[in-house]
């Protein structure tokens, strides 16, 4: 499961990403190296692929009784069990009751610069964060959201959940049995697309990439949600992989948080957005 992310980009460069308005929510949306359910998130969604959005962090479907947080939505529904990673069968996500509706109109990004996976075992007693090589950030989780009428006050609620995937091999050596669905630029355009077919939406819900992606241990005090200190990115530890890459911890230390290099567009231009 993925219950805890991060994001310190600044907005106008998640702006400058996803080409989305952040104007919205510049005020209302503060860095935050510890999300955890409950917190808003930064999201694009397929209703307004154009504007950041602040959601909740913790789906609530339209029907439900009462607010819910239900944090993650398996690609594979009751299927696969055992979490096998070279699990290729059927998608039951678009059948469940919970998530049917979402997964076919009410679909988003959710924006990241990193992900946090305990061990099976010993779950966030033992967290590592997990980053993208090269400080390719943020990036984006595939997401499903919904909006929720609280009956006695009349507030509405938006609120998305992240979908997960079989482990890839760095999540085995965590090792985690799930891993969140991180998408590619090229994904990205038909996961928020409100016309895409339901086949090409299935046919993404595969484990991400591992050679782009490497994690270390951190403190467990990402546990508390009320701790929002930077620090609880600081390694506890070395990397999974052996690498010249620097690690995310030290990239915030040298350039600032919030800076970033730009994921590499289709056109193959790089933007240099270090403040």
């Amino acid at each position: 499961m993925c219950g805890r992310y991060t994001l310190v980009s600044k907005l106008k460069i998640i702006e400058k990403e996803f080409n989305a308005d952040v104007s919205e929510i510049m005020d209302r949306f503060g860095l935050n190296p510890n999300i955890a359910p409950g917190d808003f998130g930064v999201v694009i969604s397929s209703k307004e692929p154009k504007k950041a959005q602040l959601f909740n962090f913790g789906f609530t479907p339209q029907w439900a009784s009462k607010k819910m947080y239900v944090i993650n939505a398996r690609c594979e529904g009751d299927h696969n069990q055992e979490n096998d990673p070279r699990y290729t069968g059927a998608r039951g996500i678009i059948n469940k009751p919970m998530f049917r509706k979402s997964i076919r109109s009410q679909r988003c990004l959710v924006i990241a610069d990193a992900f946090v996976e305990g061990t099976t075992k010993e779950k966030l007693n033992k967290p590592y964060l997990v980053y993208r090589m090269g400080n390719a950030r943020p990036f984006s989780m595939a997401g499903i959201w919904d909006e929720w009428t609280d009956k006695t006050t009349g507030e509405i609620f938006r609120s998305f959940a992240i979908l997960t995937t079989a482990p890839n091999s760095l999540m085995q050596r965590i090792p985690h049995h799930r891993s969140p669905l991180v998408l590619t630029q090229e994904q990205e355009s038909i996961w928020i697309d409100e016309n895409a077919e339901l086949q090409d939406i299935t046919s993404i819900m595969n484990p991400f990439d591992p050679e782009e992606f490497n994690a270390y241990p951190i403190s467990a005090g990402i546990k508390n949600p009320k701790n929002k200190d930077l620090q609880i990115l600081v390694p506890q530890g070395d990397t999974l992989i052996s690498s010249q890459e620097i690690q995310f911890y030290q990239e915030l230390e040298l350039q600032g948080m919030g800076a970033t290099t730009a994921r590499k567009r289709r056109d193959g231009e790089q933007l240099n957005l270090f403040e």
